[in-house]
């Protein structure tokens, strides 16, 4: 059994299909338009950087080329062995085992922290706000990228996958604790059918991904998205 940090909750893609989402993680926004949006809003050139729920790493040698420091924080103790094992030779770099909500870091000592796909998606993260709150410094930012329920096929899948979920809830929960949002027009691009059918296959319901993939000719689906920040 992997070495689960307490309090974790379950990712439905990723714990159980590392190998899968990796191709996701190759595939999506290929034009950078994600890191460009929360650069302009708050540079991490030369910052110390947290990303919350990290997987096997994948974003954190993108940040290495710019941070100073970069901290990886993820809950599955596999996924933290393969993400250790990405940035073995990124001194800047360390990941631990934990949850988002008790992070193992001093007060104060972050720039910049993102989350990406990862726990934030609306009430109930309470603690993980919290914490944000307590690790990152003034004069920092903290962002949140999420799939955007209400636009596009891609958020149709998702309603129809995951019916209990609200995205008039979630927004209102968003501004009950005064984070900004603006849309973020992804994509995804992928260099095989068969990838871009199998990721499909783990972010949404047999019956689900099967239209997906009949309504999804070719290589690439636009991913439509919100980019959450907020200014300490």
């Amino acid at each position: 059994m992997p070495r689960i940090a307490k309090g974790a909750i379950p990712s439905p893609n990723i714990w159980h299909t590392p190998q899968v989402y990796e191709l996701e993680n190759r595939a999506v926004d290929p034009d950078g338009a994600a890191n460009a949006a929360m650069r302009a809003l708050r540079s991490w050139n030369g910052a110390t950087v947290l990303d919350i729920g990290c997987g096997t790493g994948y974003h954190l040698p993108a940040f290495a080329a710019e941070a100073a420091k970069v901290i990886g924080v993820e809950p599955h103790g596999d996924l933290v062995t393969l993400a250790r094992r990405r940035c073995a030779g990124l001194p800047s770099v360390e990941v631990h085992a934990a949850a988002a909500q008790d992070l193992p870091l001093p007060d104060a000592s972050v720039d910049v922290a993102v989350a990406r796909w990862a726990y934030f998606f609306g009430p109930g993260c309470e603690p993980g706000l919290r914490e944000l709150s307590r690790v990152v410094r003034r004069g920092g930012a903290a962002f949140v990228i999420d799939l955007d329920a209400t636009r596009g096929a891609f958020g149709r899948w998702f309603q129809r996958t995951v019916p209990t979920y609200s995205a008039k809830a979630v927004e209102a929960f968003w501004d009950l604790h005064g984070w900004q949002r603006q849309p973020l027009d992804l994509r995804m691009a992928f260099t095989r059918r068969a990838d871009l059918e199998a990721v499909l296959r783990i972010e949404f319901t047999p019956e689900v991904a099967a239209q997906a993939i009949a309504e999804t000719p070719g290589l690439e689906l636009p991913y439509p998205n919100i980019l959450r920040w907020r200014s300490f």
